[in-house]
């Protein structure tokens, strides 16, 4: 079978592709054939970190080919999703049923890509915010893969004026035009880049998905009592001060901690995105599909931030 992977850290120019044995699961695995497999900047950071190669990972969706011991609820020929911490850029990964779940008939494996991981995030990342009807919000990296579900999911939730951030694309103005466009159709009230001096008027809870140098506009946009939900695996630092003029708070988000620690509460997340989706409430977006050989540039689609939703590897 075909694998990419990386030797050394750099940029997407180090990704290759190359043949492997198929693995065989292991016990409470499922050995998934691959239709789709999402990209993330989260992976896509590790491969410039200058550390020990990972497997590139993340959420896929395929069909089970075999199953391994002591497996219950899958078997051969069923369609499932979740995220494999082994090598997901591939024809085959190995996929425990802890993270699996079945994929709709009425959907296909980019839409389970699309929607159940990035979903969840941006899901549990509102629920941290504690959201009550009527609020206003801002979310950052709006026209992501979890920031174009965490706009539509915010509306859903009853927030009276949504506002969505987004990079420049690169500063051409039909980029921003275009993002700026993208993150409305969602439902977004308004839409903001991150070098505006001002982010609009104030709001109750921020959504914040890039970290960094962000942090301290994103606090500053929030109202007072205002709270921002950090989900980042960018850094960044805050001001104790600029927390305290305003009796504001910042809450850390982490989906495995919710995965690993409170499966009926993951399991409750992820039946209502499908309830969801199969309603026409929620519609994941993707920018593009790209062959598993052109998993550089896909890579590069999230580096420069030029895509509008997320960005799917298909074998």
């Amino acid at each position: 079978m075909r694998r990419v992977r990386y030797a050394h850290s750099g940029g997407p120019e180090v990704l290759f592709t190359e043949d492997v044995a198929v693995p065989a699961p292991g016990p409470g695995e499922l050995l998934v054939r691959v239709a789709a497999a999402g990209v993330t900047l989260p992976v896509v950071r590790k491969v410039r970190e200058p550390r020990e190669p990972i497997p590139l990972g993340g959420e896929i969706a395929g069909e089970v080919v075999s199953t391994g011991d002591g497996v219950s609820g899958y078997a051969t020929g069923d369609r499932v999703t979740g995220l494999c911490f082994g090598h997901g850029y591939a024809d085959f990964a190995l996929l425990h049923t802890a993270m699996a779940s079945p994929v709709p008939d009425a959907a296909s494996a980019v839409d389970a890509v699309a929607l159940v991981r990035s979903g969840l995030v941006a899901y549990g990342a509102l629920d941290a915010a504690r959201p009550e009807a009527g609020e206003t919000a801002l979310v950052t990296a709006a026209a992501s893969g979890v920031g174009q579900l965490a706009v539509q999911l915010a509306k859903l939730r009853g927030a009276s004026r949504v506002v969505g951030a987004v990079s420049a694309g690169g500063g051409a103005g039909g980029a921003r035009s275009g993002k700026a466009d993208f993150v409305r159709s969602l439902g977004a009230d308004e839409v903001i880049t991150y070098d505006e001096e001002k982010w609009g008027e104030p709001v109750d809870y921020v959504l914040d998905a890039v970290g960094g140098e962000l942090l301290t506009p994103a606090v500053r946009a929030l109202a007072p009592h205002g709270r921002l939900v950090a989900y980042s695996s960018g850094g960044g630092t805050v001001e104790a001060y600029d927390l305290l003029v305003g009796a504001k708070s910042v809450i850390g988000f982490q989906m495995a901690l919710i995965a690993r620690g409170k499966p009926e509460v993951y399991e409750a997340w992820r039946r209502e995105l499908w309830r969801l989706f199969a309603e026409g409430a929620l519609r994941p977006a993707v920018h593009a599909e790209f062959a598993l050989e052109d998993a550089a540039k896909a890579h590069e689609a999230i580096e420069a931030r030029s895509n509008l939703g997320k960005v799917v590897l298909v074998p």
